[in-house]
């Protein structure tokens, strides 16, 4: 599954996936449970695919950057939890990520994606590769 169909959603713990839409919002699925809620539009909601991190040279999509964990931990959970201490957690990222912004990305942020990483891990959502091209794209390529 991309992670364009997975959501952070404000105020609730872990990770959903998009169910379907609704005339006042969509409804999802949680990741941890199975349990199915309905979220409104005015949620605070984050779709995992637009999510980027800050680095001192540009921001890097969350895809990358899972694509880092996972080479490091060869496919496999991370070695630290989200709830370690900071420093372990600051040491592991910086591991990770060696240039991303310490002023602009929080402890809170490095936690939500370890949490994340680990949660699609352990649900065998872990496909990070690049999203293939819409089929526009691609017939315009095989004709050429």
């Amino acid at each position: 599954m991309a992670l364009e169909k997975i959501l952070s959603v404000g105020g609730k713990p872990g990770l959903y996936k998009l169910i379907t839409q609704t005339r006042t919002g969509f409804v999802a699925e949680s990741l941890l449970d199975g349990k199915k809620i309905s979220v409104g539009l005015r949620s605070n909601v984050s779709v995992l695919s637009e999510i980027a991190i800050y680095t001192l040279d540009e921001e890097l999509p969350l895809r990358e950057v899972f694509l880092k964990i996972q080479e490091k931990e060869n496919g496999g959970k991370t070695s630290v939890g989200h709830k370690d201490e900071k420093i372990k957690l600051e040491e592991y990222f910086f591991e990770v990520l060696p240039n991303y912004d310490e002023d602009r990305v929080y402890v809170s942020d490095i936690k939500k994606i370890i949490q994340w990483y680990n949660i699609l891990v352990e649900k065998d959502l872990a496909d990070f590769s690049k999203e293939e091209a819409p089929k526009e794209e691609k017939e315009t390529e095989e004709k050429k």
